[in-house]
């Protein structure tokens, strides 16, 4: 993924003059060689023109020009290759296979084993060639060759090779390109900072839904106030992705500093976050922090903490589930719920899901939380099966398409793939239950197909934030609509998260909570401003807004900012 400029170029022909009056070694005349530029990534990319103190000028007359800095290398190559006749510039950019191969069950050690991946990755199978979109010619079918690829693999793109260097204009001052800034409010329950947010969790649970509501001010707090409390025995949590300059490193070491059990389960395994993550697991060791590395042949990829606490009536467990990472930046970019409850039926099953994790538990009855790869999968299927039910009993009663309470299945996600779960919903389609898939990335089930899933509707939306959050609704016979269970967790409904990570979803019990989940659902599915539907042939037509409806056309994300600015005036 480094960005690149391949050079084609050859020496000038020797126009008979003698060896030692020529400034390189006698080569053949004419002979093209091949020269890899690699774009230094500690320079921006993109190059202001015009000097900073065009700022002063008003900004209607204000102008900004850039350059790209490959443009400026390949205008001046005369400077790094001179003499030479350059024949041919090619910027391209490789991707190479991630997934190396390694076998868990033999490591001694998985920080090394993890570290030696990182170095091997660097060598590892080419899988894509990105290339401009009009490059061809002698030089793409050397790169195609030497890096072993086939024409299929070749990526042509229509514009940048590499968008990251574009952050540096994003953050020119300029207000009425961009979106309106957003703060997020503070948790209406948690307005009083002087509060004790364990109080606030014991007199009810708490949802917060990011980042309308602010990380900070509640899953930061969390642990922050965790680790300033005496009463505070322990403390675990479980790492993912962070960024650079997490909070909550320092916080874990301050708690392991001042006497108190921690436990942090660092998944070194995550994705191009290896690398941090060894940096951040040795700062927790030398610190103290009793560190874990997770499940041999299992990404742990679950966003949970748990605090426990000597409360003045008894021993008392608090945890936080969420759907996203612990990382304060994509908190204010992902959309992402999460959970806090100290409710014994799952704060109970929390401490086990820890215990699981270090290796101390093989508990396989969880009744209330939905673990991968131990019981999530089978729990899903007993949930649609149990839909599929109710629609064979509604269909007997003579049931009409129109019930407000016909069976029904909302799942909203990031992405659906997993053969056997697609199975189940064309089932459940067939058999007359509803289903509304709010899938934001890929999604593998064809919807509104004819005598398979005309039951089936299958919406994404996209806009100024990224929909992470993983909401999962069964209607469960409710007498009214609304009713029924409601989940959310870190799982998508893919292969590897139901079989291949350690995943935890948590039933929402809470009235309040329910209200807020329905709410939510309800405006992303009336959204006619950020949503694309998916039809039968799997192709996405992006809905229009109806002058009937001026409120869908307001979109999502606006709509949940607007509210949220009002609960907080009304705090």
């Amino acid at each position: 993924l480094s960005p690149s400029l391949g050079v084609m170029l050859r020496h000038p022909p020797s126009g008979g003059r003698r060896a030692a009056d020529r400034p390189f070694l006698d080569r053949q005349s004419g002979s093209k060689q091949f020269a890899r530029i690699k774009v230094p990534q500690v320079l921006p990319q993109w190059i202001r023109l015009n000097p900073p103190d065009a700022d002063d000028e008003p900004k209607a007359k204000r102008k900004y020009r850039f350059v790209r800095l490959v443009d400026i290398i390949e205008h001046n190559l005369d400077d790094l290759f001179p003499g030479m006749i350059i024949d041919d510039v090619l910027p391209f950019r490789v991707t190479r296979n991630a997934d190396v191969e390694r076998d868990e069950e033999d490591a001694e050690d998985l920080l090394e084993l993890i570290e030696q991946e990182l170095r091997d990755r660097r060598f590892a199978q080419a899988v894509r060639l990105e290339v401009d979109q009009d490059a061809e010619g002698p030089m793409v079918e050397m790169l195609r060759e030497e890096l072993d690829i086939e024409e299929d693999d070749i990526y042509r793109m229509p514009a940048e090779l590499d968008y990251n260097g574009l952050w540096g204009i994003h953050s020119l001052n300029l207000p009425h390109l961009k979106y309106e800034p957003w703060k997020p409010i503070v948790p209406p329950r948690l307005a009083d900072d002087e509060a004790d947010i364990f109080s606030v969790i014991r007199n009810n649970d708490l949802l917060v839904h990011h980042p309308y509501e602010s990380f900070n001010a509640s899953v930061e707090r969390f642990i922050r106030t965790a680790v300033k409390d005496p009463k505070v025995i322990a403390i675990k949590l479980t790492l993912y992705r962070t960024g650079d300059d997490s909070p909550f490193i320092p916080e874990l070491i301050r708690a392991a500093e001042a006497g108190k059990q921690v436990v942090c389960l660092v998944e070194l395994k995550a994705r191009f976050d290896e690398a941090r993550n060894i940096q951040v697991a040795q700062k927790l060791e030398k610190a103290g922090v009793h560190v874990v590395y997770g499940i041999v042949g299992l990404k742990t990829h679950t966003k949970t903490s748990l605090v426990v606490r000597q409360d003045s009536d008894r021993l008392r467990t608090y945890c936080h589930i969420g759907t996203g990472n612990y990382n304060p930046k994509t908190a204010n970019l992902y959309t992402d719920l999460g959970l806090f409850t100290c409710n014994p039926s799952i704060t109970g099953e929390m401490v086990e899901l820890f215990h699981f994790l270090t290796g101390h538990s093989r508990k396989r009855d969880f009744k209330h939380l939905l673990i991968a790869p131990i019981n999530m999968r089978k729990r899903f299927t007993e949930m649609i099966d149990r839909e599929i039910q109710h629609a064979e009993h509604w269909r007997s009663r003579g049931g009409h398409e129109t019930d407000p309470v016909r069976p029904l299945i909302i799942a909203k996600m990031n992405s659906l793939e997993d053969k056997a779960v697609c199975k189940k919903l064309y089932e459940a389609s067939q058999a007359g239950v509803r289903i509304k898939l709010i899938v934001r990335g890929f999604c593998c089930l064809r919807p509104g197909v004819p005598g398979l899933s005309e039951n089936i509707t299958v919406q994404s939306v996209i806009g100024r934030f990224l929909e992470h959050s993983r909401i999962f609704y069964f209607h469960n016979g409710a007498s009214e609509p609304g009713g029924g269970e409601y989940y959310i967790g870190s799982a998508d409904w893919m292969y590897r998260n139901l079989n291949n990570r350690v995943e935890c979803i948590t039933p929402i019990t809470d009235h309040t909570a329910k209200q807020q989940l329905k709410h939510i659902i309800d405006v992303v599915a009336a959204d006619d401003r950020q949503s694309w539907d998916m039809q039968p042939d799997g192709d996405y037509v992006q809905r229009q807004p109806s002058p009937d409806r001026p409120q869908s056309a307001i979109g999502t994300h606006k709509i949940l900012m607007d509210e949220s600015r009002q609960q907080a005036i009304q705090a």
